[in-house]
C-alpha cells in the first residue's frame, strides 16, 4: 500500500520534518506494495495453521472470567486515521475505566489466565486479524493511543505516513519494558519521558532504511527474542 500524496496529508503532518521522510518513503513505492502483499500473504497462513489455537484460547478467556474474548482498543494508524486494535482480553471487564492505560507486570487487573497469554506472548496473536484487514503491517512503528500520539514531535510523526505494525525493532529492543515500568514510581512519566523518545528513535531509522531485507531482519530477531 503507497503512502498517500504530501499535500492530503492531515494538516499537521505537512510539516518539514516529515516531508524529509515522506521523501525517502517515496522512493520506496514498489518495496511498499510487495510489503502489503507479504504480510496477507503470511498472516492468512499463520491464522488458517493457529486457528486452533485461536478456539482454545477464546474458550479459557471466556470460562476463567468476566468479559468478552477481544480487548478493542482505538488506536492511531497511518494518516493519523484510527482503528480498534485487537488483542485477547488479559484483564478483567472494562479494566481501561480502572487504571491508566499502560500496563506492567504487576497489574492487578491481568487475570490469571491473562497472565499465562501474555507470558508465552500469545496475546497480541489476534493482530494477525488487523494485518489482513489492512489496518496493520508485520513489521512497523507499534500504534498508540491518541493520548501519546497527541505529544509526539514533528518528526515522531512521521511514523504514521505507513501503517502501525505488530513488532518493531523498537519493540525487541525494550522487550523488558513490563519491568521497567514496574519498578518506575510513575510509570506514566517513565514511559513518556524516556520509554517513547527512545523507541521512536529506532522507528524513524527504520523508516530510512525500509526494505523486505530490513523486515525479515526485524521478523527474525522477534522470534529469537520470543524463543529466548
Amino acid at each position: 500500500m503507497s503512502i498517500s500524496k504530501f499535500d492530503e496529508l492531515p494538516k499537521i503532518m505537512q510539516n518539514y520534518a516529515v516531508k524529509q521522510y515522506y521523501d525517502i518513503l517515496k522512493t520506496k513505492q514498489t518495496t511498499l506494495v510487495i510489503k502489503h502483499i507479504v504480510d496477507v500473504l503470511i498472516c492468512g497462513v499463520i491464522f488458517i495453521i493457529t486457528l486452533p489455537f485461536f478456539i482454545i484460547f477464546s474458550v479459557l478467556i471466556k470460562l476463567t472470567s468476566r468479559g468478552p474474548v477481544f480487548f478493542k482498543q482505538e488506536r492511531i494508524g497511518k494518516d493519523l486515521k484510527t482503528f480498534h486494535i485487537l488483542k485477547f482480553r488479559t484483564m478483567v471487564k472494562d479494566a481501561e475505566k480502572k487504571g491508566i492505560q499502560l500496563t506492567n507486570g504487576n497489574d492487578s487487573r491481568i487475570t490469571p489466565f491473562g497472565k499465562f497469554l501474555r507470558g508465552i506472548n500469545m496475546d497480541e496473536m489476534p493482530q494477525l486479524l488487523n494485518v489482513i484487514k489492512g489496518d496493520m503491517s508485520i513489521i512497523g512503528t507499534r500504534p498508540e493511543v491518541k493520548r501519546y500520539v497527541d505529544i509526539y514531535t514533528d518528526e515522531m510523526l512521521a511514523t504514521l505516513l505507513i501503517k502501525p505494525g505488530m513488532v518493531s525493532l523498537a519493540s525487541v529492543k525494550y522487550k523488558n519494558e513490563n519491568d521497567m515500568l514496574t519498578s518506575a514510581s510513575n510509570p506514566e512519566q517513565v514511559y513518556i519521558d524516556d520509554i517513547l523518545p527512545d523507541k521512536m528513535k529506532y522507528n524513524l531509522e527504520y523508516l530510512k532504511h525500509l526494505s523486505m531485507k530490513e523486515d525479515f531482519s526485524i521478523l527474525g530477531k522477534t522470534i529469537a527474542c520470543v524463543f529466548k
